[in-house]
């Protein structure tokens, strides 16, 4: 068999597998965005324009982020609890093809969530969208960082390690992470630690691209999501290789 037939083969098998807990995870991503979008403003008691902007276009970040740094390593460690990565190590296919199949399976769950989320925050808010030509790349490369990152510390780690970090990774994603907010607004180490991290390029990248004329991203946000989204790939790939 070609790499295609490859593809195809791994994509229906993890497919098959995990499609019950796929319909669920969209539906809870749906909820989670929407709760972002309308709920946090609860906590503002007079939100202003440029606040709504933020939540609206941090939503489909922390959908990414928590579709590739959560629930993606919780997947893994059950994988791995239940000897299925080991049998997935079996099967005659390049290793790089059980990432892409399993890769492009996370992909298009996270699509439902950001379309209903976008639009709930357009026609509840009109937040002001300025839609740029590169949402679809920055949408790619963000869910690609965000997959490549947990799929190399859920590989890395055991089962129970990776579990307590995605925790740590929501929790702090949603409280401590300028996706919803201004950087500004962290003390200045947290700042610093930000820059290095992949969690505020995701952010900016996805702001300047659903809103093009009032923020904008740095070549160092790109930059930063490029080396983190190879490392973890990289890594990922390199321990499925190890025998």
């Amino acid at each position: 068999m070609n790499i295609f037939s490859h593809y195809k083969y791994v994509f229906q098998i993890q497919f098959l597998r995990n499609a019950g807990f796929l319909i669920f995870m969209i539906l809870i991503q749906i909820l989670i965005s929407i709760g972002i979008v309308i709920g946090f403003t609860y906590l503002i008691p007079t939100p202003d324009t440029n606040t709504i902007l933020f939540l609206a276009t941090g939503a489909p970040t922390i959908i990414l982020i928590f579709t590739g740094l959560v629930i993606l390593p919780q997947q893994v460690g059950t994988a791995k609890s239940d000897g299925y990565m080991e049998f997935l190590r079996t099967l005659p296919v390049n290793r790089a093809v059980i990432l892409g199949a399993d890769t492009t399976i996370w992909l298009i769950i996270t699509v439902p969530g950001i379309v209903i989320s976008s639009l709930v925050a357009h026609l509840l808010f009109s937040p002001g969208y300025d839609i740029s030509w590169t949402v679809v790349p920055a949408l790619l490369m963000i869910a690609l960082t965000s997959i490549g990152v947990g799929y190399g510390f859920s590989y890395l780690l055991s089962p129970t390690t990776s579990l307590a970090l995605s925790q740590v990774i929501v929790f702090g994603a949603l409280m401590f992470s300028p996706v919803n907010f201004p950087m500004d607004r962290l003390p200045e180490w947290l700042q610093t630690l930000h820059e290095i991290l992949p969690i505020y390029s995701m952010a900016e990248i996805m702001r300047a691209s659903l809103a093009a004329s009032t923020f904008e991203a740095t070549l160092a946000n790109y930059i930063n999501l490029l080396v983190w989204c190879v490392l973890g790939f990289g890594g990922a790939i390199f321990i499925l290789n190890k025998k």
